[in-house]
């Protein structure tokens, strides 16, 4: 889900974080919930709020629960950019009103919800979701997990990455369009680039080799361990030589003209899916969902799916479901949020929208799917193996932030045609200012 996973803009129900506001504070009960829980069979709404594509709405998951317990309203709305929607939610939840019954929790920012905010989330040790929690991948809940031992936070879904690409523009521009081939030809990033000079030689007309220094920078650091701060807490961005590689990778990329210049996530990259601006774009799984969404159905059969170079998995993205304690219906979040989480919806998730799993049994089980839209490329097998090769990442207290600030730093030089040297010293002085 990503996306930052900064996860895929929802296809559907989309709120700016100014609606979600409203959207909270007009709920009739306190805590953002609209209706008083009584005793059995009361009726009960429960206010979710999420970002992005979590892809409960597009698998049918909210109106299954719904039909499955009658006396449950969900109430969904979901911000397009989680960098509007994080910082809108900390008001509120600081504030202890306004919030939902349910909220989403991005990766990034996992590390700053269980070390500063952990005690106004609920134990979901000693809720119903209790059972769930050790049916994820290990890393995924201990990263949820606050100095204490609470657990504030079920996974929904991780993002292990490969490269997603046009196999119409490959093939115009002399290309192979065989994933296998492909990857054989790639294998590095530095080959990942000296393809795209390949393909700039020969690409049709408009197309650039991908389509922002934005995702390739996350695709390359994503296959690091460490990243903005160290396994001690130590913020490490400026000196850590995986983030200087992926920067310099990226500025390469740019100033060779290898890509289309968009910032991700933007109107102009959504369009861009359609009009074949890029040939190959850095893809975690909740990625595929998102393609299909912006290409449309004419987009059917044009794209593929390969593993990403650098010899390794890589992660981007997933979140969490978590509770606030504001929440007037704790026990009914719980509830719901350990069924969206569980195996069978997690399979029917990836398979709608493409989040890949981060419930063992549920990996297990999508390993032989395949995509239609993406030429019957064999997503789970492709998503389940770099999930497998993957660093656990070591996570921070303000990673989205800093990843934020660099990502401006690059687009800085790739739109801007800013000095990188001058790029980076704002990224510094920026990180400065806003983590200290």
């Amino acid at each position: 889900m990503r996306k930052t996973r900064s996860r895929a803009i929802a296809l559907t129900a989309v709120l700016s974080a100014s609606a979600l506001l409203m959207t909270a504070c007009s709920s009739s009960g306190s805590g953002g919930s609209a209706t008083t829980a009584g005793g059995d069979g009361a009726k009960v709404t429960l206010d979710v709020n999420l970002f992005g594509t979590f892809g409960y709405k597009e698998a049918g998951l909210f109106d299954e629960y719904q039909k499955l317990h009658p006396n449950i309203t969900i109430n969904y709305t979901s911000v397009e950019q989680e960098g509007d929607y994080w910082p809108a939610f900390l008001t509120h939840l600081n504030a202890g009103s306004g919030v939902g019954d349910v909220q989403g929790i991005e990766v990034g920012r996992i590390a700053q919800a269980t070390s500063e905010l952990g005690d106004k989330f609920v134990d979901l040790k000693t809720t119903s979701a209790k059972d769930g929690i050790s049916k994820f991948v290990d890393w995924k809940e201990k990263a949820a997990t606050t100095s204490s031992g609470a657990v504030i936070g079920l996974g929904t879904d991780i993002g292990p990455m490969a490269i997603c690409y046009r196999t119409d523009l490959l093939k115009e521009a002399g290309l192979p369009t065989d994933p296998t081939e492909l990857a054989a030809k790639m294998s590095t990033w530095k080959d990942y680039l000296a393809l795209g000079e390949q393909y700039k030689a020969k690409a049709p007309a408009n197309s650039a080799w991908t389509d922002s220094t934005g995702g390739l920078y996350n695709a390359i650091l994503s296959q690091s361990k460490e990243q903005y701060y160290d396994a001690s807490g130590k913020l490490i961005y400026d000196t850590n030589p995986a983030i200087k590689n992926a920067w310099d990778l990226s500025v390469k990329a740019a100033q060779d003209g290898l890509t289309a210049k968009l910032a991700q996530f933007s109107d102009q990259w959504n369009q861009a899916f359609s009009t074949g601006s890029f040939a190959t774009l850095a893809c975690p799984s909740w990625m595929i969902g998102y393609i299909k969404g912006q290409a449309g159905d004419s987009g059917s059969g044009k794209w593929d799916v390969a593993a990403l170079p650098g010899g390794e998995g890589g992660n981007w993205g997933g979140s969490y479901l978590a509770i606030p304690k504001a929440s007037k219906h704790q026990a009914e979040a719980a509830d719901l949020i350990a069924w969206l989480t569980a195996s069978a919806q997690q399979q029917k998730v990836f398979q709608k929208v493409g989040n890949f799993p981060s419930n063992t049994e549920a990996i297990a089980a999508v390993a032989t799917v395949t995509d239609p839209y993406f030429s019957d490329a064999p997503i789970g097998k492709i998503f389940g193996d770099a999930a497998k090769s993957a660093p656990v990442q070591t996570l921070g207290l303000h990673d989205g932030d800093v990843k934020t600030q660099i990502t401006n730093g690059l687009t800085q030089v790739e739109a801007q045609g800013v000095a990188p040297a001058t790029a980076w010293s704002d990224v510094q002085a920026a990180v400065k200012s806003q983590v200290g």
